[in-house]
Parts: structure tokens; sequence; C-alpha cells
């Protein structure tokens, strides 16, 4: 069941940081595991690696949109930021660098509100249903921190 919060099963325990009402759910494309695995070719890398709920097929952070909003079975979520990841991604990959290579990498994925809480389950396609005038692509926001992080 995927609630306002988080998925039946994926309490976070700090929802200051992670999670909560604009950070619900991660959604990560398989399409970056292909990056990854060529960038880091002795990794095991399973779905879920990234810590995402969902592995998305076509969902690129260069096409989606904050406010795009999607259905999901009978959900309905919402596209609110992309993820900045925190040292525990580190810890995840025992690799002291794979904050910075992910940021560098534009690969970050994004995070859903849940609009309307809904049943979901594998394979379920996930379906845009709204998108708003004039948004900013999840990559365009993850560039630009980029470039502020440069400029500082």
């Amino acid at each position: 069941m995927l609630r306002r919060l988080n998925l039946d099963g994926d309490r976070q325990a700090d929802l200051s940081v992670h999670g909560g009402a604009t950070k619900a759910v991660y959604a990560y494309a398989a399409e970056h595991y292909d990056y990854w695995r060529k960038k880091l070719p002795h990794m095991n890398l399973p779905w879920g690696m990234f810590g995402e709920n969902f592995t998305t097929e076509g969902l690129l952070d260069d096409a989606v949109r904050v406010g795009d909003r999607f259905r999901i079975a009978s959900a309905e979520v919402v596209v609110t930021q992309p993820r900045l990841p925190c040292y525990k991604l580190g810890i995840r990959f025992g690799r002291a660098d794979m904050v910075k290579r992910f940021m560098v990498s534009g690969r970050t994925g994004f995070y859903f509100a849940v609009l309307r809480e809904g049943d979901v389950g594998a394979g379920d396609p996930i379906e845009l249903i709204g998108r708003e005038e004039g948004s900013v692509t999840v990559d365009e926001i993850v560039r630009a921190r980029r470039e502020r992080t440069r400029e500082a």
C-alpha cells in the first residue's frame, strides 16, 4: 500500500531529511544502472541498490518535470524534487567518493509526494496524467545546484 508518507514496510528513521510528505517515494531509472555498471564494473548492483522504492523504465531525469503527476495502479503521485544524497549512499556503496560521483553523474532520480493513496505492485505501469506548463526538469535542478556549488 502506497501511503502519504511512504510505502507500507518502508519507514524512514528521520523524516526531517528522508521521506515525509514531499519525499514519500523515491524513483530511480533502470537505465541509470547501465551507466553505473560501466563505472563500477566490479560491484554487484541489484535493483534497489540506490535506495529507490521504484526502479522505473523510461522516466529519465532530463524528461521528468517537477509537478508531473502520475498514476500508479490506484495511487496518484506528483514529482517534487531530485534526490540529493547524504553520506549514507557512500556507506551503502563502501566508497567515500560515491555521493560526489552520484551528483556529478546527473543521474539522481526523484521523489514523489502521494496525492492519492492506493495499492501498487511490481510491474504496475506509471502513467503521466498531468504536467504543469513551464515546469523544470529534474535534471535542470541538479545542473543548477552543481553550478551553484562550483561557484561557492
